[in-house]
């Protein structure tokens, strides 16, 4: 087993999970991103592996699928020698948002199985090889964890359900792996998307304004901490809910 940092990214061919494999590879650590997209995972391969040679590798799964996730976790062991020192549960969705008498129970089941099974199931089957390596696991949740907008309901329920599901974690597999939380706020996300996807972020005034911080959050603003949390930097903390949104969610605002 070689000495290289092994981290593997879920959701990690786009948006702020595209944003970490990059982030994790310009710090040389070896990353294995798990993705469902199998066009963004070929873009992610073409624009990163070249200057990464060997250290980047695309898992095509879905975190919802515990064969696939099983799968995923075999291969990602095989290519780096059994060696995995950090998992990061970042693969989510937002579903329908719609009035509650509107929303129907799969809907509700996907969001949850996504975004709440998808890390529960990461954890159960890359627990051994954390265990062996003394790792952590950060989970992305969000800001809607802790406040929402109308009809939020399956979002809302299952970023509330990651937080609780951290400290179980945390609780569970210490002292061996910490596990932590990171809900961000608003993270301006199209530039990090697949090509067909991409936007240009247009932020008003009165976008930045809502944050103390002057400005809305990019991907880089949670990858350096997920980095932190990941590295023995951080090995005093572990089963906290860290929010990076800019002091949004701290301002009274009044309209």
């Amino acid at each position: 087993m070689d000495g290289v940092f092994t981290v593997l990214v879920t959701g990690g061919a786009q948006g702020i999970g595209k944003g970490l494999t990059a982030h994790f590879l310009g710090r040389g650590w070896r990353v294995a991103a798990l993705d469902c997209d199998a066009d963004a995972g070929a873009e992610l391969l073409a624009e990163f592996a070249g200057a990464a040679p060997g250290r980047l590798r695309f898992l095509p799964a879905d975190v919802a699928d515990e064969e696939q996730v099983r799968r995923a976790v075999a291969e990602l062991l095989a290519w780096s020698g059994g060696r995995l020192d950090g998992l990061v549960n970042n693969a989510g969705i937002c579903g329908a948002w719609k009035p509650l008498e509107q929303t129907a129970l799969a809907d509700w089941n996907r969001v949850l199985a996504v975004n709440l099974s998808g890390g529960f199931l990461l954890a159960k089957h890359t627990a051994a090889a954390l265990r062996n390596s003394h790792g952590a696991i950060v989970n992305i949740a969000s800001t809607r964890a802790l406040m929402s907008e109308p009809d939020s309901f399956a979002y809302s329920a299952s970023k509330g359900g990651v937080v609780a599901l951290t400290h179980a974690l945390a609780v569970s597999l210490g002292p061996a792996v910490r596990v932590n939380c990171i809900s961000p706020g608003w993270i301006e996300c199209g530039p990090w998307r697949k090509a067909a996807a991409r936007t240009v972020p247009q932020h008003s005034e009165a976008d930045r304004a809502q944050h103390p911080c002057g400005r809305v959050g990019t991907p880089e603003d949670v990858a350096e901490l997920a980095a932190w949390l990941l590295s023995p930097a951080a090995g005093f903390v572990t089963g906290q809910n860290h929010v990076v949104d800019g002091g949004m969610t701290k301002k009274m605002i009044y309209l």
